[in-house]
């Protein structure tokens, strides 16, 4: 059972109305108590912030989940819950920010009102509840209990779920409100009137489960017309999600791709190629079909060299995330490449 911080409250509330607002000494240390409480609160709301920000960045929580409301506390117990479609990385934002402003604006409220209006109560209040408030916050339980806000689609801080379990008879709505019923074949919004999956879907179906993934229905799906198909959001293709996937069998869809023509030097919204998807999400495997000579020959397309929009290199990336395997792989490439050329270079002067 959760804990209900009521238990707390009704105590702390009755003893803050006894004491006296006319003593110097209370009132001053209250401010003190008051102070340092808010303060610790600010720094770790946007240190929080910050975690936040740089999760929703990691494509790995580019992916659609399915909150259900906070509870109620006279809810009927017996009601269906409803859940709601959401993309994980924007949920994670919209927690971060909302408790941003929650914060500033209880410290302006409870300060105003000391201020104009002599009150002490709320200071005593807030110097106790602040942490218990904030500890109901899903991103700071993850941070504090649950080893911070990494691999946040592992560990479902929002007690959310994927679309694989939620049941037919589940209440499904969009950020809109707009109804969505969901079938064997997935969820579709009662408007599209749409009877399968499209490809995107599809794709997106298939990054959105990781390395657990069952690759076939994309495989099944591929042909040369779709290979280097870029989503409408993101623009990913089918080969940058292989090469980030990590899933069974991802090298060799990844060879079947290229037989189809996949082209690995097509960049996303965000500037990466497909090796910078490999690099970013540790896949050294992927990395080495997409520099072998046998494979994509990335070193000659150039694919080390690229640089996204924030200016990183695949290898960049890959040192960045301590994926040092993948790191590893680049770096023999790069090597090998500046090695082979050199011998040309002799070759040709002896000539």
């Amino acid at each position: 059972m959760a804990f209900n911080k009521m238990f707390v409250m009704l105590p702390v509330m009755m003893a803050a109305r006894k004491l006296d607002g006319e003593d110097p000494n209370i009132v001053f240390l209250l401010r003190c108590c008051y102070g340092a409480v808010q303060a610790c609160a600010l720094l770790l709301v946007l240190f929080i912030n910050m975690k936040a920000t740089a999760a929703a960045a990691d494509k790995a929580n580019h992916v659609k989940i399915y909150v259900a409301p906070p509870p109620q506390p006279f809810a009927d117990p017996n009601a269906k819950t409803p859940y709601q479609e959401k993309m994980l990385n924007e949920h994670i934002l919209s927690v971060a920010r909302g408790m941003i402003s929650s914060t500033i604006m209880g410290i302006c409220m409870t300060v105003g009102l000391h201020y104009y209006k002599g009150m002490i109560v709320g200071l005593a209040i807030q110097s106790i509840m602040t942490p218990f408030n904030l500890a109901e916050n899903a991103l700071v339980s993850a941070l504090i209990f649950k080893g911070g806000l990494s691999n946040i689609k592992q560990k479902r801080i929002f007690g959310e779920k994927v679309r694989e379990e939620l049941k037919a008879t589940d209440e499904v709505t969009d950020a809109q409100g707009n109804p969505i019923v969901l079938s064997k074949t997935g969820n579709k919004k009662i408007k599209d009137g749409e009877k399968s999956k499209s490809f995107e879907d599809i794709l997106l179906d298939t990054w959105d489960l990781g390395a657990e993934a069952d690759i076939a229905p994309l495989m099944t799906a591929l042909n040369k017309k779709n290979i280097n198909y870029a989503t409408q959001e993101s623009k990913w293709t089918p080969l940058m999600i292989m090469s980030g996937l990590g899933a069974k069998g991802a090298v060799a869809a990844m060879k079947e791709m290229q037989k189809l023509e996949a082209n690995p030097s097509q960049a996303d919204q965000e500037g990466w190629n497909a090796l910078h998807w490999s690099a970013y999400h540790g896949s050294a495997d992927a990395a080495k079909c997409l520099l072998a000579k046998d494979g994509f020959d990335g070193i000659v397309l150039g694919l080390d060299k690229v640089a996204d929009k924030e200016g990183k290199t695949p290898l960049d990336h890959a040192k960045d995330e301590g994926n040092h395997d993948v790191a590893k792989v680049i770096e023999e490439a790069i090597a090998s490449s500046a090695s082979e050329s050199g011998t040309d270079e002799g070759i040709r002067k002896r000539k």
